[in-house]
């Protein structure tokens, strides 16, 4: 890692000893991160144009999508790249939390690398068969509640927006939770990539939220303060939600309308994954649904249309699902659809944020 070896001279150089702080270093993971993608994306985007790695859309989808068909995808891969280098240059090595984050992400990111790649690649429209994604990241998730549990220090209760006093102790349920969490998040992330910068608007600002909890839960006066479950180590997460934060920021340079790149599977289902650990690890489990009530709302219209569609022999509650299209079908521009999700979602971290005092 980069600051350790800028820190090993901080004895000569007292100015050296700004890289100890977390702070000082999400700083610079950010800006490390939105510079990489930034000239990842400039160089990538051309080649996968040339490449014809392009962006399959779907014959009953809102007519003015036709003309996103070729536009290239699987741009999550140079967002994941930035993450990952800017996370090795400026957090912890020895943090246990940060490889762990760090491998369930990148795990998810072969899953969606491996279904845009028979979709896109192959020509196989449908990728992964969908029993066969969902069991790998049901395993992976799996395997990193299991790693929680075991691991020394890390409790099984759960905290509860808005309430202070209820802290239950589900056990060995703890792992039943992470996988609903993660595979969840990952899986609601992804549905709600739809639109020219629809999904990375809302990544960026609930990352921006988890950047605050998980630097609180990892700091042990404040921690007691707010009367939230201090997590030692957690606040190193707070560098890899920069990273995030940075990442994001230069692909949504590339993915604002008219998008030049989409981020495929391999970016909208690692981001969900990363968003769904960050909030296990830092104990504010309950708080994503409100966090990432957009992606919540979003998974559910799917899930309720597709169930109504079902029971009634036909008939739908939306014109489409998601409900971002639902929208667009109604007349809204592409873009109006975005910024008032964006909105929503800046509002829905806010009031997440209200909960650290209204307990």
């Amino acid at each position: 890692m980069l600051y350790k070896l800028i820190y090993m001279f901080h004895v000569q150089f007292s100015v050296l000893n700004v890289f100890r702080y977390i702070t000082f270093r999400t700083i610079y993971a950010t800006l490390t991160a939105l510079l990489i993608s930034l000239v990842l994306g400039y160089w990538i985007i051309p080649r996968l144009q040339r490449l014809q790695i392009g962006q399959y859309v779907r014959d009953d989808g809102p007519p003015n999508h036709k003309n996103k068909v070729g536009t290239p995808t699987m741009g999550g891969s140079f967002l994941l790249c930035s993450i990952i280098v800017s996370a090795f240059l400026w957090a912890e090595p020895n943090n246990f939390y940060i490889w762990l984050v760090l491998l369930v992400t990148v795990l998810y990111g072969l899953i969606g690398f491996m279904d845009d790649y028979l979709k896109l690649v192959k020509k196989n429209s449908k990728g992964l068969r969908g029993w066969s994604k969902l069991s790998m990241q049901t395993a992976i998730a799996l395997f990193a509640g299991i790693v929680l549990y075991y691991h020394p220090g890390f409790n099984t209760k759960l905290t509860f927006p808005f309430v202070k006093a209820f802290l239950p102790d589900i056990g060995m349920g703890y792992i039943l939770l992470v996988m609903l969490v993660v595979v969840g998040a990952s899986n609601a992330v992804n549905l709600t990539d739809g639109l020219d910068g629809l999904a990375i608007g809302p990544i960026i600002i609930a990352f921006l939220a988890y950047l605050a909890f998980t630097y609180l839960a990892g700091h042990v006066k404040i921690a007691q303060y707010l009367q939230i479950p201090y997590v030692y180590g957690a606040g190193e997460l707070t560098v890899i939600c920069g990273a995030v934060v940075g990442a994001g920021m230069g692909f949504l340079w590339y993915n604002s309308y008219p998008a030049q790149v989409f981020m495929g599977d391999v970016g909208s289902l690692s981001l969900g994954a990363a968003l769904g650990m960050m909030a296990i690890i830092c104990k504010q489990e309950i708080t994503l649904i409100l966090v990432g009530g957009l992606f919540v709302v979003e998974a559910l219209s799917v899930i309720l249309q597709i169930g109504y569609f079902k029971i009634s022999g036909g008939r739908r509650v939306f014109m489409m699902a998601p409900l971002h299209h639902h929208f667009e079908l109604k007349g809204w521009p592409e873009t109006k659809v975005t910024v008032r999700f964006w909105i929503i979602a800046i509002m829905l971290a806010l009031l997440s944020m209200s909960t650290l005092k209204l307990r």
